[in-house]
Order: C-alpha cells, then structure tokens, then sequence
C-alpha cells in the first residue's frame, strides 16, 4: 500500500511539472493570438501602464479555460512518453499495477482541474469578460497620440488634415505646414499654408495649441455649389497665428451596462434565466403575431362599385365570393385603383412582417447565442478529462518524451478538436443543427477515441509485459 502511494507521488510530481510549463506556453500562446487581433487599438495611443496591465490580466483569465485542455493533453504525453522511453511504464505494469491503476491519481488531479475550468468559466470569466470588452471599447474610443509623420497628410484630428514637410524632433518645430480645416463643411473649407509651426498639448489634455509663423489663410465667403464659377474667398497673410483645436487624448473607461444582455458575461443562472425568458418572450410574440395574421387575412374593408354607390363589407370571406366577375364588372379606372390599393397594401403588409420577422430572428440569435455559452461552459470543462484519456494511453503508445513527437501529435488531436469544436459551434450559433448537438459534437467524437486508446494502451502494455515474464 505503502509503495502504491509513493508511486502516485512520483507520477504526479512528474506531471504537475510538465503542466504548469505546458499551462503557461499554452496560454502564453492564445494570449499572443488574442492580442494580435487587437494590436491596432493599443499602437500608438499612449495607454497608461495600469490600463495595459488590466488588459493583459482580464485577457489572461479568459484564456485559462481554453489553455487547459492543450496543456493537459501536451503535459500527459510528455510525461507517459518519457515513462515509456525509460521504461518505467513497463516495470509499473511488470509489477502487476494496471494503466488504470497508473492513472488513476491523475484522474483524480484531472477532474480537479475540470472544476477550476468550470469555476472559471462559470464566476470569474464573466466578470472578466465584462471588464476585458469594457477596456477593448474605451480603447477603442480613445484619441491617438499627436505624432504628426513628414510628408504626408494625417487625419487623426477630427476636422482637420494636416500636412507637414520637415520635422524637426529635438525642438517639435514644424517646416512647410499645411492645413485643411473641413470644421465647418468641405464647402467651407479653410487652408492655410504656413513657413514653420509648432503642435503643442494643454495642461488639461483637453485641446491642441497651434502656433504658426508667416504664412496665409484662405477661406471661402460662402458655400461652393458645382454649377458656380467663381466663389469669393478671404485671403489673410500673418506673421504669427495661434489657435486652439478640441482634442480629448484622456483615457475615458466607458459603461459597463452595454455587457449585461450579453451571453458572455453571465453566469450558468443567469444564462438559464435569460433563455427561459427569451422563449417564453417568443412564443407569445409568434403567437400574437399569428393571430393578427389569421385575423387579417381573409378580411376585406371597402369594394367601391361606381362613382355614385358604395357598398362597405366589415366582415367577409373570400371564399364566399366571385372576385373575379367583381373586378371585371369595374370599370377601367376602378381596376386602376383597387390594383394600387392592392400593390400599396401588400408592401405595407411585406414591410410590417420583415420587421417583425426581424425581430424574432434577432432574438432567435440572442437565445441560440446564450444556450451555446451555456453548453459550452460543460464542454470546455469536460474536455480537460477527455484530452488526458487521449494524451496518457497515446504517449504510453509513442513512447517518445521531449518536445519532439509529443508537440506534434498534440498540436495536431488539438487542430481537429479545434476544427469540430468550432464548425458545432457555428451550426448552432446560426441555427442550422440543434445547440446540444452543435457543442456536444466534438465530445461525441473525441471520448470514443479516448476510450480506444485506453483499451489499446492497456493491452499493448499487458502484451509487452508478458513478453518480458517469459523472456
């Protein structure tokens, strides 16, 4: 007994280390992957240190659930292909300890880590999330920092183009400046053409401070049309002008409120409650709409006979008259009007069912959208333990350790779990196959494999092991 529980130090110690190298390349990895998509709203804005920390820190949790599936799945190979290569699997199973007997205190850490994946996803990855896409937003929103490049125009200044020859960086001096002031309109455009300048921020970081030295303004006296010839314009001539310009490059967090309907930013609860809500939401709107349609169908309002008499029909079925001997009993003007009447109604009636059928599409997709979310919280988390079914057995298979072989055959099972993960997913997400059957699909494929390779791994072990008793 004594010697079982040594051994199950020894394996644990021998993957734990594994893993928590393999759990940080793998999120190191993602998060490179994450922030590739998102490079452009950080490059040249002048982010503080904090807010770039708090991005890399929401960022970093997000990714702990997708990370830990790819470093189990690479630390279990590692470790049963160096055991293998060693050849300490075959003593463990010489000694009468089955693969399962082997396995069975990772097991035990495995689902551990299946309940951390779930706690993550399910308490701190909607917070995070929040916070993350909060951060994404207000970077977004926030102004670049002025760094006005030679030779070519810039635009970064909201009404304004500026366009500046030489640049000296050791004084801010600018040489040959051009600008285009569209505040008031392309019409209405202002240029001036100025010998050198200089940009400068206000204390408050509120407002740009323009300072040019000899040059001209230009300004049309009233707005251009392109059928006139000749527009007045204003010419002034300056030895000194100074001018202010509305610039916020202040960090503004915007509010969170905008994340509360959506699915990533909830909790296993809160999904449910939101997906309950939504269908009942549907049903009584189909509803509804069905009966307005069923009403108005068959319902005709006012059918004018001639110029002079009127018959009004509040109520009737079309079934129970000949339409067709009442239009052609019309005269030519008559069948003019009821065919625009008809054409009219109709487009009405078009666009009032593509706008309500657009709003039950659009909470067709929010629904769908929080049952994925839903499922997947389950899926992620179980797919921890189906990786290390698939990992352990193959890796006693290969029986190659290292970075070598291991990388390979992980990176590979993890492109096609990727690859069925993310085509069930999307046939979800848009409808096309049942949720459950969407973002169960890839478990449905990968436990069984995981299975067989136990069984083959267990019996390519026993084989071994006997060859070796009568040797």
């Amino acid at each position: 007994m004594l010697r079982i529980k040594k051994l199950d130090i020894f394996i644990l110690k021998s993957f734990c280390m594994l893993f928590m190298g393999t759990f940080f390349i793998c999120l190191f990895i993602f998060m490179m992957q994450f922030l590739w998509k998102y490079v452009d709203e950080m490059v040249g804005k002048g982010l503080e240190m904090n807010v770039l920390a708090q991005f890399f820190f929401y960022s970093a949790l997000t990714l702990v659930p997708a990370s830990l599936p790819l470093a189990i799945l690479l630390a279990a190979l590692i470790t049963f292909g160096n055991f293998g290569e060693r050849f300490e699997l075959l003593a463990m199973k010489a000694a009468g300890i089955s693969l399962l007997k082997i396995m069975r205190p990772l097991i035990i850490f495995i689902s551990i880590i299946c309940c951390v994946s779930f706690y993550f996803q399910n308490v701190i990855g909607p917070k995070a999330q929040t916070k993350l896409w909060t951060l994404l937003i207000s970077m977004k929103q926030k102004s670049p920092e002025v760094d006005i490049p030679e030779g070519v125009f810039y635009d970064e200044i909201d009404g304004y183009n500026l366009y500046v020859k030489h640049k000296n960086r050791k004084t801010g001096m600018l040489y040959d400046v051009l600008i285009y002031n569209f505040e008031k309109g392309f019409e209405n455009a202002q240029i001036i053409k100025s010998d050198s300048g200089r940009l400068e921020m206000t204390a408050d970081k509120q407002h740009l401070y323009l300072h040019l030295y000899s040059g001209e303004q230009f300004e049309n006296l009233k707005s251009q049309n392109m059928n006139q010839k000749n527009v007045p314009y204003r010419r002034e001539a300056f030895v000194e002008k100074h001018a202010i310009i509305e610039f916020n490059s202040d960090f503004n967090m915007v509010d969170a409120g905008f994340m509360s309907n959506q699915s990533n930013s909830k909790d296993m609860r809160m999904l449910q409650a939101g997906i309950d809500s939504m269908k009942v939401q549907n049903d009584s709107v189909g509803r509804s709409y069905y009966k307005e349609a069923m009403a108005s169908t068959y319902k005709a309002t006012t059918n004018t006979l001639s110029k002079t008499d009127t018959m009004k029909i509040e109520s009737a079925r079309l079934g129970n008259y000949d339409v067709d001997s009442l239009f052609n009993a019309a005269t030519l003007m008559q069948k003019q009007k009821i065919m625009s009447t008809a054409v009219s109604r109709a487009e009405s009636a078009a666009s009032d069912w593509s706008f309500k059928g657009f709003n039950i599409s659009q909470t067709e997709t929010s629904l769908r959208r929080h049952m994925t979310s839903w499922h997947e919280k389950l899926t992620l988390s179980l797919a921890c333990l189906i990786f290390f079914f698939i990992g352990a057995p193959l890796g006693g298979i290969i029986r190659k350790g290292g970075l070598g072989m291991p990388v390979v055959v992980s990176v590979l099972i993890f492109i096609i779990y990727y690859i069925i993960n993310n085509t069930g997913y999307k046939m979800a997400r848009d409808g096309k196959w049942i949720v459950w059957m969407g973002m169960w699909t890839s478990t449905a494929v990968l436990a069984p494999l995981g299975a067989f390779l136990t069984y083959k791994s267990n019996n390519c072990l026993l084989y071994t092991s006997d060859a070796a008793d009568e040797a």
